[in-house]
């Protein structure tokens, strides 16, 4: 099963992730599918951006969102302008 989750990255004390659409079994840091996003936990303001549109046809395609992302995506949609 596809999972859409984070995947770390950057250096030691410094971390940054990638949001990618990854296989289940694979581990945390392994092949991936597609990077949907980043996320910066240690910035301020806007620490994070994603690609709804391909998240969205991932989720139309069974994938799993992981909870951290999940949460993201709650958020992003939130901060979407109302059309």
């Amino acid at each position: 099963m596809v999972r859409i989750r984070l995947r770390r990255t950057g250096c030691n004390n410094n971390a940054t992730y990638r949001v990618v659409a990854a296989d289940q079994r694979s581990p945390r840091d392994g092949k991936f599918l597609e990077i949907l996003g980043w996320y910066t936990p240690r910035q301020d303001g806007e620490n994070f951006k994603l690609d709804l549109e391909r998240i969205a046809y991932w989720q139309s395609q069974g994938a799993q969102l992981s909870e951290t992302v999940a949460s993201m995506v709650r958020k992003a949609k939130k901060a979407l302008p109302a059309l």
